[in-house]
């Protein structure tokens, strides 16, 4: 069963398949890149966005069970709050909401997901706006036990975003991650809703 396609999307997503053409993208990783797109008209994105081996895999396999979603910031939550309410229904927590006060010489953000991942380290992790949100989840990874499901490292900006997506890139753990100081909210949003759609899809297509 397909979660039903607005028709305005469906006449967007005909325009960016046109515009693009052919292209080595897998069926998967073409879902997730068509969808940002679609979320910020800027085909960039088909450069910028970098698949680590078995990271869909490991993203679809997470939020088929279940596995709580954590964000960096309420923006991103709300971007997919919609998404995650009709299919899998995953715990949905924005970190910064987890911080009432910032640690000292922290962001709340930063607070909010270093509280996060000590509660929840297996946990799908969605940033779209903090990098020091990232760099503080990047800074735990070598010493945890347990490695996140999926991290999704978009942020946006001038100040550490290239660095917090350096600093990822060094890790092993399963991660979708945008190149460059381009980002955002809405394309993080938009590389987890692709993945939910497509868990959705796998998880009805086995009772076909």
């Amino acid at each position: 069963m397909h979660l039903p396609i607005h028709p305005i999307m469906e006449q967007s997503f005909a325009i960016i398949d046109q515009e693009i053409g052919e292209h080595t993208f897998t069926p998967d990783e073409y879902a997730i890149v068509r969808r940002v797109i679609h979320s910020t008209a800027d085909f960039d994105f088909t450069q910028l966005i970098q698949f680590s081996p078995e990271a869909i895999e490991a993203g679809i396999n997470a939020i088929q069970n279940k596995t709580p979603i954590i964000t960096d910031v309420g923006m991103v939550k709300q971007g997919v709050a919609g998404m995650v309410a009709k299919t899998f229904g995953n715990p949905l927590i924005a970190a910064v909401e987890q911080a009432p006060v910032a640690l000292p010489g922290k962001t709340r953000t930063e607070t909010g997901l270093i509280q996060c991942f000590e509660e929840y380290p297996d946990a799908i992790f969605t940033i779209g706006n903090a990098p020091t949100a990232l760099l503080a989840l990047c800074a735990k990874l070598p010493t945890s036990s347990i490695q996140p499901a999926l991290v999704i490292g978009a942020p946006v900006g001038f100040i550490s975003v290239l660095e917090s997506k350096d600093m990822l890139a060094q890790t092993a753990v399963p991660q979708i991650r945008v190149e460059s100081r381009k980002g955002g909210s809405p394309v993080a949003a938009a590389i987890l809703n692709a993945l939910i759609v497509l868990a959705w899809e796998r998880e009805r297509g086995k009772g076909e």
